[in-house]
């Protein structure tokens, strides 16, 4: 189903170009600090949590025997900053520097590659407006083979509709928010969209211990409301105010519009059943 949305929305982009919203640092700034929580990877930690006068100034992400994963400094005083606003956006959407070097994981370009024109060109405009943070926190390592691409180059890809609608929440929880990500379950080539999509299953270690990601299809919601279901993607809180664990950036879904919420609810609601 995920699948199937990208690659429609990419494929069909070429002729829906006079329908595309005018990109705006309006709508970076609410994408970027709130469903798609770039800070969440991006941004360092203290012992308290985010460092926020170090915003987007990069951080490790992930070490393993595997890699070292290290989110980059996206601030103007990143290396970025001598990447053009086309060149900043394929690397987002598309996992390709400018030096044809390739971005790995865990970079989610499985949806990634599903971002509109108009708000990744926001998400850039926007981030060129953010303070400059001086940091270097050095760069990935792999012992893993990286692909030669994530796919094939993407053109252009066409506007969703916003509204309360499966598509629009489609479109929240995949391409901008990658919550359909972390809760389908890993396989050895990544998450198996195919076969389990929502089911969860993934383990987040960090200071919290081990989170797994819960089953978000209709199955693992049963026992909640569509309500109970925004507050606690909003509130990080279960019904019985038992709070969830990191790392999924409440404090950005927070500031969420009510209607995207609802949006990503309702197409949760529409995923197949997976036990």
């Amino acid at each position: 189903m995920l699948k199937a949305f990208i690659l429609a929305a990419v494929a069909g982009a070429g002729i829906a170009g006079a329908a595309q919203a005018a990109p705006s640092v309006e709508r970076g700034d609410y994408l970027v600090n709130t469903i798609a929580a770039c800070g969440n990877c991006h941004t360092p930690l203290g012992p308290t949590g985010p460092v926020m006068d170090q915003a987007l100034g990069g951080r490790l992400v992930e070490q393993n025997e595997q890699y070292t994963a290290i989110a980059p400094n996206i601030t103007p005083a990143g290396r970025v900053k001598d990447w053009s606003d086309a060149e900043l956006m394929k690397a987002i959407r598309e996992g390709i520097r400018p030096d044809g070097t390739v971005i790995g994981i865990p970079m989610p370009f499985e949806v990634y590659k599903g971002l509109s024109d108009t708000d990744l060109a926001s998400i850039v405009m926007y981030l060129r407006t953010v303070p400059a943070v001086q940091n270097d926190p050095g760069k990935s390592e792999y012992k893993i083979p990286l692909p030669p691409a994530w796919g094939p180059p993407i053109t252009s890809v066409a506007d969703v509709p916003e509204g309360v609608t499966v598509e629009y929440g489609e479109y929240l929880a995949g391409p901008v928010g990658h919550c359909i990500v972390c809760h389908t379950t890993f396989g050895p080539m990544g998450p198996m969209f195919d076969t389990h999509l929502g089911q969860g299953g993934v383990e987040f270690p960090g200071p919290w211990g081990v989170a797994v990601s819960a089953n978000i299809t209709p199955m693992g919601l049963s026992k909640y409301t569509d309500e109970q279901v925004a507050a606690i993607i909003t509130t990080g809180k279960r019904p019985d105010g038992s709070a969830m664990n990191p790392p999924m950036p409440y404090g950005n879904y927070a500031h969420m519009k009510p209607d995207d919420v609802q949006a990503i609810v309702k197409y949760l609601r529409s995923l197949p059943p997976k036990g």
